[in-house]
């Protein structure tokens, strides 16, 4: 099968290795790819703005099956071109896709099919949102509605925090995105991910994987659009996963079918758990995460080419997924400055090799007259397996020390959540 993969970070090289080893595969073709790709495929450059040029490579190149791996272009429309084209594709169309690019319409859609999140209001105007924030409880946490990679939302301590961060979001600060912005109440408890592959009527539970959002140790300064993850989430059970499926996961799936968008894809559900062990909806993706997809993918026991295709066939399967039961660890790497203002083009001197326990995905890298350099904010996710978390946490940072680029810096701290939880579980089991 002839496979286009669309995207270029850590995600997609994520997926260009997964798909790489099917069976099925007969040749990866990822616009525009990285240096990590172009290692296991044959990358083409591209824009993805380049709609009409995409459709005529995947025509010359007899493509069978395409994947969309970031959110632009699922929001642009790119997988209804494909479709009205009878190429099937992985990814949602624009209707479906409004579940990422606008904030209102999910928090709209929960409200309609009573999925549980937080309280909220949504605003056009920033004098009537500063009334709004001045007569409510803090923190508080405002969101820009439209896509902003992972950025668009500060969390307000208290009222001169919040007008000052509807001040920047009313007056540019994430573009387009913030025209409208969503206000909602600060929910307590513990954050991770879930992910369900879909095939428009039915979800596939995939994986889960807890993010590091907050650019330093111990969750301290800005939001970023991840600094490392780990999966399984460490609080995920199989109780949580069943409340997840039948209050968040299939009322959503239900609610959009019922709107005339049926959802084909990958569900991405950012969820908190309060402190009652009880799910509630923060905001939902409609592609793989980044960094989520560097540490799930590593732990799939089976072809995820056959799956992604039976997904965009409307055929999931009805047996339940097989991953390694494993931890993995990812850390990602990132150029001084992020996320304010990275600094790009510093030479990576060197990376260490991959390994069975080890991968170094390419997020944010290009091949210059000098080698290899970085070209975004988040550069590098050095990702490890281990039987803990602890151990894969160890296995990754002896990777990362390995990494030879006096551009970059990384939290020290991933996973560290997971490990506190091996370790009093440890001790609980020595009284």
């Amino acid at each position: 099968m002839n496979v286009l993969l669309l995207g270029a970070g850590g995600r997609e090289h994520a997926l260009a290795l997964a798909l790489s080893k099917s069976p099925d595969l007969t040749r990866l073709i990822v616009v525009p790819g990285n240096p990590g790709t172009a290692a296991i495929a044959e990358n083409v450059s591209l824009s993805l703005d380049d709609h009409a040029g995409l459709l005529a490579l995947a025509r010359q190149r007899a493509v069978e099956l395409v994947v969309v791996g970031p959110e632009a272009p699922l929001v642009a429309g790119i997988a209804d071109l494909f479709r009205d084209a009878g190429i099937p594709v992985f990814g949602p169309s624009a209707a479906a896709a409004q579940l990422e690019g606008s904030k209102s319409f999910t928090k709209d859609l929960c409200r309609a099919f009573a999925i549980p999140t937080a309280a909220y209001e949504t605003f056009t105007d920033a004098e009537a949102a500063k009334t709004y924030v001045r007569q409510g409880a803090f923190p508080v946490v405002i969101k820009a509605d439209g896509l902003a990679a992972g950025k668009g939302v500060i969390i307000a301590a208290d009222v001169t925090e919040a007008e000052s961060a509807l001040d920047d979001i009313f007056g540019g600060l994430f573009g387009g995105a913030g025209a409208r912005v969503v206000i909602e109440d600060f929910l307590e408890g513990e954050e991770l991910s879930f992910f369900a592959l879909c095939d428009g009527t039915r979800a596939l539970p995939f994986a889960s994987a807890q993010d590091h959002k907050r650019v330093g140790e111990g969750d301290i300064g800005p939001n970023t659009g991840g600094m490392g993850a780990v999966s399984p989430a460490p609080s995920m059970t199989p109780t949580l996963e069943g409340a997840i499926l039948e209050r968040i996961i299939r009322p959503t799936l239900a609610g959009m079918a019922a709107r005339g968008m049926p959802f084909q894809g990958v569900l991405f559900a950012g969820l908190m758990v309060d402190p009652n062990g009880d799910p509630q909806l923060i905001e939902y993706n409609v592609r793989f995460g980044d960094p989520e997809a560097e540490v799930m993918l590593p732990r799939l026991d089976q072809d995820l080419l056959a799956l992604l295709q039976s997904c965009a066939e409307g055929a999931l399967p009805e047996w339940p997924l097989r991953f390694q039961d494993d931890v993995a660890l990812g850390v990602v790497m990132a150029a001084r400055g992020y996320p304010e203002a990275p600094e790009t083009g510093t030479p990576i001197v060197s990376l260490p090799a991959d390994n069975d326990t080890v991968t170094v995905f390419h997020a944010g890298t290009r091949e210059a007259d000098q080698g290899l350099v970085a070209a975004g904010g988040r550069v590098l996710v050095v990702t490890a397996r281990g039987a803990t978390a602890e151990q894969a946490q160890a296995r990754a940072y002896a990777a990362v020390d390995a990494v030879d680029w006096p551009g970059g810096f990384c939290r020290r701290d991933i996973g560290w959540r997971a490990i506190a939880r091996e370790r009093a579980k440890a001790a609980q089991a020595e009284q």
